[in-house]
């Protein structure tokens, strides 16, 4: 595309299925590379990357030759893929997704935000952080087809 100029920081946010506490501590970091390794084969940037148990944050520099639904639904698709091919949990499956999006100005600050993940949610669940983020980007939602809480 010559001639098109842009700069699109997306961060993803979507929960394991029925918000069951399935990625594990032991292969997160494999899972990161893989998902690492779609973002980048779809020719867009990852800046960071992290999960907890039950969810994942996902934040990229994204390129406008694809679509936000497209890249998501290549991901979950191929992650859920992998996971079972890889025998490292016999029943994932990903759930709908939150997609934000971020000045350069703020970049660093979601970098960091995500990196603390653990510590964040040792104040504030999951849910909460979903529904501040939805309400500070403004964007209305059914409460129905908000995330649920976890299935132990």
């Amino acid at each position: 595309m010559a001639n098109t100029y842009t700069q699109l920081h997306i961060q993803f946010v979507f929960a394991v299925k029925y918000r069951k506490a399935l990625i594990g501590v032991e292969w997160k970091d494999r899972l990161h590379q893989y998902i690492t390794g779609i973002i980048q084969s779809n020719q867009h940037k990852m800046l960071c990357i992290n999960s907890m148990p039950d969810h994942i944050h996902i934040f990229i520099g994204m390129r406008p030759t694809q679509s936000i639904s497209s890249l998501i639904q290549n991901l979950k698709t191929e992650t859920s893929k992998w996971i079972k091919e890889e025998k490292l949990c016999s029943a994932f499956a990903w759930q709908e997704y939150g997609a934000f999006s971020y000045s350069r100005s703020h970049v660093s600050n979601v970098i960091r935000y995500i990196q603390n993940q653990e510590q964040h949610h040792n104040k504030e669940t999951f849910i909460a952080e979903y529904l501040k983020l939805l309400k500070a980007f403004e964007i209305e939602y059914d409460e129905q087809y908000i995330f649920k809480e976890p299935i132990i």
